[in-house]
This record gives structure tokens, C-alpha cells and sequence, in this order.
């Protein structure tokens, strides 16, 4: 049983799923402090270029763990992120497949982001036919901190291989997978460039909606087909 353990994101970029695809289950660290980078933000394709979308939250909590995190539903984040969607994506071949869901989403409450975050992956999950199991770190009462943590998770679902992005050859502690004889896999991730509106040159790592909305089903082969590469780290 592979498993891939990651921060949740709002509306992740393609190379997230492709993630996904090479793995059984999906352990969401919804029990580890915020981080801003795109646990409440990604970037989408208007006429002007690659804008940022992003979901307030309420300041205060910004040293929180990832499941006490509140969106600022004071502000009017959700009319605009659907104006700016609709925007950019109305005259798109697929808008009228996957669009509807997110004008329902944002008329939504979402009190916490990362049940913001679990709905839109999950929905996307769904259209890529990925049918993989969603835990979260908390409910698995996983404890530890850097390399320990991963593993502990992994011990947890039952998992005897770990896919890391490539990035984690950084942090990644690869002794301690094999001691606890746990299989360690880097993700390596290169995007397939597809047709998009207002750009003649392609635009990579949006928000996989933009590919959605371009391409429809086919995103399915683009994001797990031949676009990667996984690479086994020695034991």
C-alpha cells in the first residue's frame, strides 16, 4: 500500500493529483500548524494573466493547527472568487460541466478552510475517477515531528511505501523510512502543456481548474499519464 501525506490546498495544481494517482490513500495533516503558501490560495488564468485566489482567514489564527483555521467569511471572498472563475472560464469548452459546482460551492458557508479545501479536492477527485481513500492525521492520532511524523502516519494506515514530492530529498530523513522498513518513492513531476484562452505561450502550475475547464476528461491522461516519473530510493 502506497501513501502520500500532505498539507491541505485550495483548488491544488495539477501536479498535487498526479500525486495522488500513484498512490492508494491520501493522509491530509490537518493536525499540523497552518502554512500559508497555498493552503488557502492558487493561481487561475484571466485575460490580464495568472491571478492569485485567495481565502481570507481570520489573522489571529494563523499560527493554528490546520483543523482550527476559520475562514473570514466577514469579507466577500466567495462572490468574487466566483466572479473571477466565471470570468475567466465561461467561454471555456468544459465551463458548463464543471462550473456549476463551484457556483454552488461559493454560495456555501465554510466555517474552517480546510473543510473548504476537502470538499473541492474531493469533487475533483471525483471527475478524475480517483478513488483513492482520504484519511486525516487526526482522526489517526499521528504525533511526532519531521521525518518521525511521516512514518508514524504511514504506520498508522497500514502503508509500506511512502511517495514524497521531489522536493522532500531536501528534509527527508531516508534512514528512517528504512529502519522502520518502510519504502520511500520521489515523485517527479513535469507539466503537460495543453491548450489555454488569452496566451499563446503555455502557462504551467495553476489551479488544476484551469485544466478542467480546457480540457475536460482528458485531464485524467495529462495528469497521470507520461507525465512523471517516480524514482525508488534505496533501502
Amino acid at each position: 500500500m502506497k501513501v502520500a501525506i500532505h498539507q491541505p490546498q485550495y483548488l491544488p495544481y495539477p501536479g498535487f493529483f498526479h500525486k495522488l494517482s500513484l498512490v492508494d490513500a491520501l493522509v491530509v495533516m490537518d493536525d499540523v500548524q497552518y502554512d500559508k503558501r497555498f493552503t488557502n490560495r492558487n493561481k487561475v488564468l484571466a485575460p490580464q494573466g495568472p491571478i492569485w485566489l485567495t481565502v481570507p482567514i481570520i489573522k489571529s489564527q494563523k499560527f493554528y493547527k490546520n483543523m482550527d483555521v476559520e475562514v473570514n467569511n466577514s469579507l466577500p471572498w466567495r462572490s468574487e472568487h466566483w466572479k473571477k472563475i466565471s470570468y475567466s472560464y465561461r467561454n471555456a469548452g468544459w465551463f458548463h460541466e464543471y462550473g456549476p459546482y463551484f457556483e454552488s460551492l461559493y454560495k456555501r458557508d465554510h466555517g474552517k478552510l480546510v473543510d473548504l479545501d476537502l470538499d473541492i479536492m474531493r469533487k475533483i477527485l471525483g471527475w478524475l475517477e480517483n478513488r483513492i481513500e482520504v484519511l486525516l492525521e487526526s482522526d489517526l492520532k499521528v504525533d511526532g515531528e519531521g521525518t518521525q511524523r511521516l512514518v508514524n502516519a504511514c504506520v498508522a494506515v497500514g502503508a509500506d511505501s511512502y511517495v514524497s514530492g521531489i522536493g522532500g530529498k531536501n528534509y527527508v530523513d531516508e534512514g528512517v523510512f528504512a529502519a522502520n522498513h518502510i519504502g520511500l518513492e520521489y515523485q517527479e513531476y513535469q507539466p503537460r502543456p495543453y491548450r489555454q484562452r488569452f496566451v499563446e505561450e503555455f502557462v504551467p502550475n495553476l489551479s488544476v481548474i484551469d485544466m478542467l475547464f480546457n480540457v475536460g476528461p482528458k485531464s485524467k491522461k495529462l495528469i497521470a499519464g507520461d507525465d512523471g516519473v517516480v524514482i525508488s530510493a534505496a533501502l
